[in-house]
Protein backbone atom coordinates (compact mmCIF):
# COMPACT_ATOMS: atom_id res chain seq x y z
CA UNK A 1 0.00 0.00 0.00
CA UNK A 2 2.96 2.26 1.17
CA UNK A 3 4.68 1.58 -2.22
CA UNK A 4 1.64 2.59 -4.42
CA UNK A 5 0.90 5.75 -2.60
CA UNK A 6 4.25 6.30 -3.02
CA UNK A 7 4.02 5.71 -7.16
CA UNK A 8 0.89 8.00 -7.29
CA UNK A 9 3.05 10.87 -5.39
CA UNK A 10 6.22 10.45 -7.47
CA UNK A 11 4.44 11.34 -10.84
CA UNK A 12 2.95 14.14 -9.67
CA UNK A 13 6.87 14.63 -7.61
CA UNK A 14 8.48 14.04 -10.98
CA UNK A 15 6.31 13.67 -14.11
CA UNK A 16 8.49 15.96 -16.92
CA UNK A 17 11.74 16.19 -15.02
CA UNK A 18 14.75 16.15 -17.06
CA UNK A 19 17.20 13.43 -16.92
CA UNK A 20 20.81 14.57 -14.80
CA UNK A 21 23.47 15.77 -17.32
CA UNK A 22 26.38 13.60 -18.26
CA UNK A 23 29.04 14.19 -14.82
CA UNK A 24 32.13 13.19 -17.43
CA UNK A 25 33.62 16.48 -17.26
CA UNK A 26 33.83 19.47 -15.33
CA UNK A 27 32.44 21.73 -18.10
CA UNK A 28 30.11 24.31 -16.19
CA UNK A 29 27.90 26.84 -17.22
CA UNK A 30 26.47 26.58 -20.83
CA UNK A 31 25.43 29.92 -21.84
CA UNK A 32 27.55 32.76 -22.03
CA UNK A 33 24.36 35.32 -22.26
CA UNK A 34 24.16 38.47 -20.68
CA UNK A 35 21.95 40.93 -19.21
CA UNK A 36 18.86 41.60 -16.20
CA UNK A 37 18.45 38.38 -14.12
CA UNK A 38 16.21 37.11 -11.12
CA UNK A 39 16.96 36.02 -7.88
CA UNK A 40 14.50 33.60 -6.48
CA UNK A 41 14.59 32.66 -2.69
CA UNK A 42 11.90 32.56 0.00
CA UNK A 43 10.28 35.79 1.45
CA UNK A 44 11.37 34.80 5.40
CA UNK A 45 15.27 35.96 4.19
CA UNK A 46 14.79 38.84 2.12
CA UNK A 47 13.96 41.71 4.50
CA UNK A 48 17.82 43.16 4.02
CA UNK A 49 18.19 41.87 0.78
CA UNK A 50 17.76 44.97 -1.07
CA UNK A 51 20.25 47.26 -0.15
CA UNK A 52 22.33 44.86 -0.93
CA UNK A 53 21.19 44.11 -4.65
CA UNK A 54 21.32 47.86 -5.35
CA UNK A 55 25.12 47.71 -4.80
CA UNK A 56 25.27 45.30 -7.57
CA UNK A 57 22.86 46.98 -9.52
CA UNK A 58 24.75 50.22 -9.06
CA UNK A 59 28.03 48.43 -10.55
CA UNK A 60 26.03 46.60 -13.12
CA UNK A 61 23.59 48.38 -15.14
CA UNK A 62 23.47 46.24 -17.52
CA UNK A 63 23.14 43.35 -15.87
CA UNK A 64 20.24 44.65 -12.88
CA UNK A 65 19.57 41.67 -10.78
CA UNK A 66 15.45 41.56 -9.68
CA UNK A 67 14.08 40.07 -6.48
CA UNK A 68 11.12 37.12 -6.98
CA UNK A 69 10.16 36.43 -3.60
CA UNK A 70 8.85 33.10 -3.03
CA UNK A 71 6.52 31.61 -0.08
CA UNK A 72 7.93 31.49 3.71
CA UNK A 73 7.76 27.79 4.11
CA UNK A 74 10.54 25.83 2.63
CA UNK A 75 8.39 23.31 1.14
CA UNK A 76 6.17 25.55 -0.72
CA UNK A 77 9.30 27.42 -1.97
CA UNK A 78 10.19 24.28 -3.12
CA UNK A 79 7.04 23.51 -4.64
CA UNK A 80 6.90 26.96 -6.97
CA UNK A 81 10.34 26.36 -8.33
CA UNK A 82 9.78 22.45 -9.32
CA UNK A 83 6.75 23.91 -11.22
CA UNK A 84 8.81 26.40 -13.04
CA UNK A 85 11.51 24.22 -13.65
CA UNK A 86 9.14 21.39 -14.65
CA UNK A 87 8.01 23.90 -17.65
CA UNK A 88 11.47 24.86 -18.48
CA UNK A 89 10.54 28.16 -17.66
CA UNK A 90 13.25 31.15 -17.60
CA UNK A 91 11.85 33.28 -15.57
CA UNK A 92 14.56 32.38 -12.64
CA UNK A 93 18.03 32.92 -12.89
CA UNK A 94 19.55 32.55 -10.01
CA UNK A 95 18.16 29.95 -7.26
CA UNK A 96 18.30 30.45 -3.64
CA UNK A 97 18.04 26.68 -2.55
CA UNK A 98 17.70 25.14 0.53
CA UNK A 99 20.69 23.16 0.75
CA UNK A 100 19.04 19.64 1.15
CA UNK A 101 17.59 20.31 -2.37
CA UNK A 102 20.91 19.92 -4.24
CA UNK A 103 21.34 16.60 -5.38
CA UNK A 104 17.19 16.80 -6.32
CA UNK A 105 17.80 19.29 -8.57
CA UNK A 106 20.87 18.00 -9.73
CA UNK A 107 19.68 15.06 -10.73
CA UNK A 108 16.39 16.14 -12.53
CA UNK A 109 18.66 18.45 -14.89
CA UNK A 110 17.10 21.55 -13.08
CA UNK A 111 20.81 23.36 -12.57
CA UNK A 112 23.85 23.44 -14.48
CA UNK A 113 27.41 22.09 -12.93
CA UNK A 114 29.91 25.28 -11.66
CA UNK A 115 33.46 25.19 -11.63
CA UNK A 116 35.04 24.44 -8.70
CA UNK A 117 38.26 26.78 -9.34
CA UNK A 118 36.09 29.95 -9.07
CA UNK A 119 35.01 29.36 -5.80
CA UNK A 120 36.66 29.75 -2.75
CA UNK A 121 35.62 26.64 -1.17
CA UNK A 122 38.73 26.30 1.29
CA UNK A 123 37.99 28.74 3.09
CA UNK A 124 34.22 27.74 4.43
CA UNK A 125 33.24 26.40 7.30
CA UNK A 126 34.03 22.85 7.66
CA UNK A 127 31.24 20.76 5.78
CA UNK A 128 29.41 23.61 4.46
CA UNK A 129 30.92 23.68 0.99
CA UNK A 130 29.57 19.65 0.89
CA UNK A 131 26.10 20.54 0.91
CA UNK A 132 26.93 21.77 -2.92
CA UNK A 133 28.67 18.98 -4.14
CA UNK A 134 26.69 15.52 -5.95
CA UNK A 135 28.14 12.99 -7.74
CA UNK A 136 31.70 14.85 -6.90
CA UNK A 137 30.27 17.80 -8.93
CA UNK A 138 29.75 21.31 -7.44
CA UNK A 139 26.10 22.03 -8.36
CA UNK A 140 26.37 25.21 -6.49
CA UNK A 141 27.61 28.29 -4.51
CA UNK A 142 27.33 28.14 -0.41
CA UNK A 143 25.47 31.66 0.35
CA UNK A 144 24.73 31.21 4.40
CA UNK A 145 24.91 28.52 6.76
CA UNK A 146 22.39 27.88 9.37
CA UNK A 147 22.19 25.10 12.63
CA UNK A 148 19.17 24.91 15.07
CA UNK A 149 20.09 26.83 18.38
CA UNK A 150 18.68 26.48 21.57
CA UNK A 151 17.09 29.60 23.03
CA UNK A 152 16.74 30.42 26.54
CA UNK A 153 15.46 33.08 29.15
CA UNK A 154 18.93 33.64 30.52
CA UNK A 155 17.14 36.13 32.96
CA UNK A 156 14.84 33.18 34.74
CA UNK A 157 18.02 30.85 34.53
CA UNK A 158 20.10 32.75 36.61
CA UNK A 159 17.26 33.57 39.17
CA UNK A 160 17.12 30.21 39.44
CA UNK A 161 21.18 29.55 39.56
CA UNK A 162 20.45 26.94 36.46
CA UNK A 163 23.13 26.50 33.78
CA UNK A 164 21.10 26.00 30.36
CA UNK A 165 20.38 22.02 30.02
CA UNK A 166 23.00 20.20 27.84
CA UNK A 167 20.61 17.08 28.51
CA UNK A 168 17.13 16.29 27.55
CA UNK A 169 16.24 15.06 30.96
CA UNK A 170 17.58 18.48 32.13
CA UNK A 171 15.86 20.47 29.69
CA UNK A 172 12.53 18.08 31.20
CA UNK A 173 13.15 18.75 34.30
CA UNK A 174 13.53 22.75 34.10
CA UNK A 175 10.72 23.02 31.58
CA UNK A 176 8.40 21.36 33.85
CA UNK A 177 9.57 22.90 36.89
CA UNK A 178 9.92 26.09 35.61
CA UNK A 179 6.74 26.67 33.31
CA UNK A 180 4.52 25.91 35.94
CA UNK A 181 6.38 28.31 38.69
CA UNK A 182 6.55 31.70 36.04
CA UNK A 183 3.17 30.39 34.13
CA UNK A 184 4.99 30.38 30.72
CA UNK A 185 5.50 27.79 27.96
CA UNK A 186 8.57 25.30 28.71
CA UNK A 187 9.87 24.41 25.31
CA UNK A 188 8.81 24.38 21.09
CA UNK A 189 10.53 23.83 18.10
CA UNK A 190 8.67 23.69 14.77
CA UNK A 191 5.97 21.12 15.16
CA UNK A 192 3.59 21.64 12.02
CA UNK A 193 3.75 18.73 9.84
CA UNK A 194 6.27 20.15 7.42
CA UNK A 195 9.93 20.28 5.94
CA UNK A 196 10.86 21.64 9.87
CA UNK A 197 9.78 19.23 11.98
CA UNK A 198 11.36 16.70 9.74
CA UNK A 199 14.66 19.01 10.44
CA UNK A 200 13.45 18.38 14.35
CA UNK A 201 13.20 14.59 14.43
CA UNK A 202 16.19 14.64 12.54
CA UNK A 203 17.75 16.84 14.59
CA UNK A 204 16.98 14.30 18.17
CA UNK A 205 17.64 10.76 16.66
CA UNK A 206 21.01 12.03 15.84
CA UNK A 207 21.19 13.48 19.38
CA UNK A 208 20.54 10.23 20.46
CA UNK A 209 23.06 8.95 18.34
CA UNK A 210 21.69 7.91 15.71
CA UNK A 211 20.92 8.35 11.95
CA UNK A 212 18.58 7.95 9.01
CA UNK A 213 19.81 7.26 6.12
CA UNK A 214 23.35 6.20 5.57
CA UNK A 215 25.78 8.05 3.50
CA UNK A 216 24.95 6.51 0.29
CA UNK A 217 21.36 7.56 0.89
CA UNK A 218 20.49 3.86 -0.18
CA UNK A 219 20.44 2.51 3.16
CA UNK A 220 18.41 2.84 6.16
CA UNK A 221 20.11 3.22 9.17
CA UNK A 222 17.28 4.36 12.08
CA UNK A 223 17.65 1.76 14.43
CA UNK A 224 14.79 1.75 16.64
CA UNK A 225 16.53 2.30 19.64
CA UNK A 226 17.94 5.55 18.75
CA UNK A 227 14.60 6.55 16.76
CA UNK A 228 12.30 5.90 19.65
CA UNK A 229 14.24 7.59 22.64
CA UNK A 230 14.34 10.33 19.76
CA UNK A 231 10.65 10.08 19.44
CA UNK A 232 9.54 9.44 23.07
CA UNK A 233 11.69 12.78 24.21
CA UNK A 234 9.48 15.06 21.90
CA UNK A 235 5.90 12.91 22.40
CA UNK A 236 6.62 13.15 26.32
CA UNK A 237 6.75 16.87 26.00
CA UNK A 238 3.57 16.98 24.69
CA UNK A 239 1.67 14.37 27.47
CA UNK A 240 3.52 15.99 30.00
CA UNK A 241 2.84 19.63 28.69
CA UNK A 242 6.56 21.15 28.96
CA UNK A 243 5.84 21.50 25.45
CA UNK A 244 2.38 23.30 25.00
CA UNK A 245 -0.23 21.75 22.27
CA UNK A 246 0.21 25.03 20.32
CA UNK A 247 3.90 24.03 19.94
CA UNK A 248 2.08 21.62 17.48
CA UNK A 249 1.13 24.93 14.80
CA UNK A 250 4.38 26.25 14.96
CA UNK A 251 6.72 26.72 12.05
CA UNK A 252 9.67 29.29 12.09
CA UNK A 253 7.92 32.27 12.29
CA UNK A 254 5.60 31.11 15.12
CA UNK A 255 7.85 29.62 17.53
CA UNK A 256 10.06 33.06 17.33
CA UNK A 257 7.62 34.73 18.53
CA UNK A 258 6.51 32.91 21.12
CA UNK A 259 9.60 33.10 22.55
CA UNK A 260 10.65 36.50 21.66
CA UNK A 261 6.86 37.71 23.46
CA UNK A 262 7.91 35.78 26.68
CA UNK A 263 5.67 32.93 25.68
CA UNK A 264 8.74 30.32 26.25
CA UNK A 265 11.44 29.53 28.37
CA UNK A 266 12.98 27.44 25.69
CA UNK A 267 12.82 27.36 21.70
CA UNK A 268 15.06 25.48 18.84
CA UNK A 269 15.25 27.97 16.30
CA UNK A 270 17.68 29.20 14.20
CA UNK A 271 19.78 32.31 14.46
CA UNK A 272 18.09 34.59 12.21
CA UNK A 273 15.68 34.65 15.03
CA UNK A 274 18.22 36.01 17.24
CA UNK A 275 18.59 39.58 16.31
CA UNK A 276 14.44 40.00 16.51
CA UNK A 277 14.57 38.93 19.79
CA UNK A 278 17.42 41.78 20.99
CA UNK A 279 15.94 44.54 19.66
CA UNK A 280 12.62 43.46 21.35
CA UNK A 281 11.13 43.55 25.07
CA UNK A 282 13.16 40.61 25.77
CA UNK A 283 16.57 42.42 24.90
CA UNK A 284 18.97 42.09 27.70
CA UNK A 285 17.20 38.72 29.23
CA UNK A 286 17.81 35.96 26.97
CA UNK A 287 20.97 33.32 25.23
CA UNK A 288 21.59 30.55 23.11
CA UNK A 289 23.48 27.56 23.74
CA UNK A 290 23.56 23.97 21.28
CA UNK A 291 20.87 21.49 21.64
CA UNK A 292 20.71 19.27 24.37
CA UNK A 293 21.12 15.59 23.55
CA UNK A 294 20.36 12.38 25.29
CA UNK A 295 23.24 12.20 26.79
CA UNK A 296 25.26 15.54 26.51
CA UNK A 297 25.11 18.67 23.73
CA UNK A 298 23.45 17.25 20.70
CA UNK A 299 23.78 17.86 16.87
CA UNK A 300 21.74 20.20 14.86
CA UNK A 301 20.95 19.55 11.43
CA UNK A 302 22.85 21.57 8.69
CA UNK A 303 20.64 24.25 7.50
CA UNK A 304 21.06 26.73 5.19
CA UNK A 305 20.93 28.27 1.30
CA UNK A 306 23.31 27.71 -1.71
CA UNK A 307 22.84 29.67 -5.13
CA UNK A 308 22.98 27.74 -8.02
CA UNK A 309 22.45 28.67 -11.65
CA UNK A 310 18.61 27.46 -13.68
CA UNK A 311 19.64 25.05 -16.46
CA UNK A 312 17.11 27.42 -18.54
CA UNK A 313 18.57 30.65 -17.78
CA UNK A 314 19.27 32.70 -20.96
CA UNK A 315 21.54 34.69 -18.84
CA UNK A 316 24.26 32.11 -17.35
CA UNK A 317 26.83 34.41 -17.51
CA UNK A 318 25.92 36.76 -15.56
CA UNK A 319 24.11 34.44 -12.58
CA UNK A 320 27.48 32.85 -12.43
CA UNK A 321 29.12 36.31 -12.30
CA UNK A 322 26.34 37.63 -9.53
CA UNK A 323 26.84 34.55 -7.48
CA UNK A 324 30.40 34.95 -7.22
CA UNK A 325 29.92 38.48 -6.25
CA UNK A 326 27.27 37.73 -3.50
CA UNK A 327 29.01 34.80 -2.23
CA UNK A 328 32.45 36.93 -1.74
CA UNK A 329 33.78 37.64 1.75
CA UNK A 330 32.91 41.50 1.62
CA UNK A 331 28.91 40.34 0.94
CA UNK A 332 29.12 37.70 3.30
CA UNK A 333 29.87 40.35 6.22
CA UNK A 334 26.68 41.70 5.32
CA UNK A 335 24.53 38.65 4.84
CA UNK A 336 25.61 38.63 9.25
CA UNK A 337 25.66 42.40 9.83
CA UNK A 338 22.86 43.27 8.13
CA UNK A 339 20.53 39.90 7.60
CA UNK A 340 21.35 37.99 10.87
CA UNK A 341 22.03 35.28 8.81
CA UNK A 342 24.94 32.89 9.44
CA UNK A 343 27.76 33.61 6.94
CA UNK A 344 29.51 30.42 5.39
CA UNK A 345 33.29 31.93 5.61
CA UNK A 346 35.07 30.54 8.51
CA UNK A 347 37.21 33.70 9.49
CA UNK A 348 33.83 35.60 9.86
CA UNK A 349 33.43 33.25 12.95
CA UNK A 350 36.39 34.64 14.66
CA UNK A 351 36.60 38.33 14.21
CA UNK A 352 36.41 40.05 17.65
CA UNK A 353 34.44 43.45 16.58
CA UNK A 354 31.87 40.73 14.93
CA UNK A 355 31.46 38.60 18.10
CA UNK A 356 31.32 42.00 20.06
CA UNK A 357 28.33 42.46 18.06
CA UNK A 358 27.11 39.42 18.03
CA UNK A 359 27.89 37.50 20.63
CA UNK A 360 26.45 34.25 19.80
CA UNK A 361 28.92 33.58 16.63
CA UNK A 362 31.29 31.03 19.14
CA UNK A 363 28.24 29.41 20.09
CA UNK A 364 26.80 29.14 16.46
CA UNK A 365 30.34 28.22 15.01
CA UNK A 366 30.35 25.38 16.83
CA UNK A 367 26.79 24.03 16.08
CA UNK A 368 27.13 24.52 12.86
CA UNK A 369 30.65 22.63 12.52
CA UNK A 370 28.80 19.79 14.69
CA UNK A 371 25.47 20.02 12.69
CA UNK A 372 25.04 17.27 10.08
CA UNK A 373 23.14 17.03 7.20
CA UNK A 374 20.01 15.54 6.04
CA UNK A 375 19.81 12.66 4.12
CA UNK A 376 21.75 13.58 0.46
CA UNK A 377 19.05 11.85 -2.02
CA UNK A 378 17.48 12.85 -5.02
CA UNK A 379 14.23 11.50 -2.98
CA UNK A 380 14.82 13.43 -0.17
CA UNK A 381 11.11 15.16 -0.50
CA UNK A 382 9.65 11.61 -0.13
CA UNK A 383 11.88 11.15 2.99
CA UNK A 384 10.67 14.47 4.08
CA UNK A 385 7.34 13.97 3.43
CA UNK A 386 6.74 10.64 5.56
CA UNK A 387 9.01 11.98 8.43
CA UNK A 388 7.18 14.53 8.74
CA UNK A 389 3.65 13.01 8.67
CA UNK A 390 4.31 9.53 10.60
CA UNK A 391 6.36 12.36 13.55
CA UNK A 392 3.38 14.34 13.21
CA UNK A 393 0.79 11.65 13.86
CA UNK A 394 3.03 10.71 17.36
CA UNK A 395 2.82 14.13 18.50
CA UNK A 396 -0.76 14.35 18.17
CA UNK A 397 -0.75 11.03 19.87
CA UNK A 398 -2.97 9.52 17.30
CA UNK A 399 -0.22 6.42 16.85
CA UNK A 400 1.80 5.26 19.42
CA UNK A 401 5.43 5.45 19.42
CA UNK A 402 6.99 2.08 18.79
CA UNK A 403 4.80 1.54 16.31
CA UNK A 404 5.24 4.80 14.63
CA UNK A 405 9.02 4.30 14.81
CA UNK A 406 8.43 0.53 12.87
CA UNK A 407 6.02 2.04 10.32
CA UNK A 408 8.62 4.73 10.02
CA UNK A 409 11.62 2.21 9.36
CA UNK A 410 9.35 0.06 6.95
CA UNK A 411 8.29 3.26 4.44
CA UNK A 412 11.50 4.60 4.32
CA UNK A 413 12.69 1.40 3.02
CA UNK A 414 10.24 1.34 0.59
CA UNK A 415 11.28 5.17 -0.67
CA UNK A 416 14.39 4.03 -1.15
CA UNK A 417 13.63 1.10 -2.94
CA UNK A 418 11.42 3.11 -5.39
CA UNK A 419 13.83 6.07 -5.80
CA UNK A 420 16.30 2.94 -6.57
Amino acid sequence: MVRRALAVLATFLVAGCAGLADTGTESAVGSDGTGPITLAIGRDTTAYLRPLLDRWNQAHPDEPVSLLELPEAADEQRAQMVANLQAHNAVYDVLALDVIWTAEFADAGWIVPLDRSLFPLDKLLKGVADTAIYRDRLWAAPYTSNAGLLYYRSDILKKEHLKPPKTWAELREQASRLSAKYHIGGYAGQFLPYEGLTVNFAEAVQSAGGSILGPDARTVTMDLGSARAALDFLVGGVKEGWIPREALTYKEEESRLAFQEGRLLFARNWPHAYGPAAHSKLAGKFSVARLPGLNGPGSSSLGGYNLAVSAFSKRQKSALDFIRYFTGLDNERLVLTEGSFPPVWAELYDDPELIERFPYLPALKEAIVSARPRPVTADYNQVSLLISSAVSGALTLAKPVDETVADLKQGLGEVIQFGG
